[in-house]
């Protein structure tokens, strides 16, 4: 019995001892994406140009580093202070810990050089070689074309500054070890040629992230259902493949006028706990160019079909007796 005990306390030591040597592998080795490129990105008009396109329409960085006004319909941005940060994730929007989205405005960015920025978009990592929680789509990001990443990094390097700073993240356990694994190393494309439509279309979906909210399911993308927390109820994204329960018998012109209805002069309207509100940032896609939206129109055309018939809105049951 004593060898028994004696045994079984080794065992116990042995297995302690792994744990704490891949706890500390993970947060103390990881993530290993490299080195930041030693880059300097000329702000050319052009470059500024396609990367304001870009991050307000395409990737919509500008919709998450800035405070959405989730008091009318879709959550349009505060405009008065763009790129600034602020956006707040926690357990109110069923979130497994407390983040603030940062300022990624010159004055917060001053410190950091190209190649660190180009890092964090693409791959997930911070200047100080951190993980970032992939509330940002960076696995999404990391499959842009190279230019299109030094656009984006040129247009954010000409934002109006603001000094916005906000408390550290908070990640629950083992969300906040789990984290360190997530970043990987970028798989770089290069952007078609916009009459290669269908290619073209699956380049702005991937950098526009959509799969992200749109795919509940892995070998169901695009199928939609995916829930998000909202005040008084739970919203759920759209089924967007070819099903007659998703978009099967949607035109192209009835496509991009759904986008087309939210742009600049279309009026918001205020929601209640309890109305129907989404996440879908329809203010920032509306932008799109209608060339752009018919590509993304032609791609989900040739993407399998789902069948998934999606409750769009649920209203939070009162549980108090």
């Amino acid at each position: 019995m004593k060898k028994f005990k004696k045994w079984t306390a080794y065992t116990i030591i042995t297995l302690l001892l792994i744990v704490v040597a891949a706890v500390s592998y993970i947060t103390l080795a990881l993530p290993n994406v490299g080195k930041p490129k030693d880059i300097k990105i000329e702000l050319t008009p052009q470059r500024i140009a396609r990367g304001k396109y870009l991050a307000n329409y395409v990737a919509v960085c500008i919709d998450c580093h800035s405070t959405r006004k989730w008091g009318e319909f879709a959550g349009p941005i505060d405009t008065t202070h763009i790129g600034a940060g602020g956006e707040h994730f926690d357990k109110n929007v069923g979130f497994p810990g407390d983040v603030f989205v940062p300022n990624i405005t010159p004055s917060n960015l001053k410190t950091w050089t190209d190649g660190e920025l180009y890092r964090a978009i693409n791959t997930g990592v911070r200047k100080d070689g951190s993980a970032i929680f992939p509330i940002m789509p960076y696995s999404s990001y990391g499959k842009m074309e190279q230019e299109d990443i030094y656009s984006i990094i040129a247009y954010i390097r000409t934002l109006k500054t603001y000094n916005n700073t906000y408390p550290a993240r908070k990640l629950d356990f083992p969300l906040n070890i789990i984290v360190h694994t997530m970043p990987s190393k970028a798989a770089e494309s290069t952007r078609p040629a916009e009459n290669d439509t269908v290619a073209y279309g699956k380049y702005l979906i991937t950098t526009a992230a959509c799969a992200d909210c749109h795919t509940n399911n892995k070998g169901l993308e695009y199928g939609g259902g995916k829930e998000f927390g909202m005040p008084g109820g739970t919203v759920r994204s759209s089924n967007i493949t070819t099903d007659a329960t998703g978009i099967g018998a949607w035109s192209k012109t009835a496509f991009i006028t759904r986008f087309k209805q939210y742009n600049s002069n279309a009026k918001t309207h205020m929601v209640n706990p309890g109305d129907f509100q989404t996440v879908m940032p329809w203010y920032r896609y509306s932008g799109m160019s209608e060339n752009d939206l018919g590509a993304i129109y032609a791609y989900l055309r040739t993407v399998k079909p789902v069948k998934n018939k999606v409750i769009k809105f649920s209203v939070k049951q009162n549980t108090k007796g």
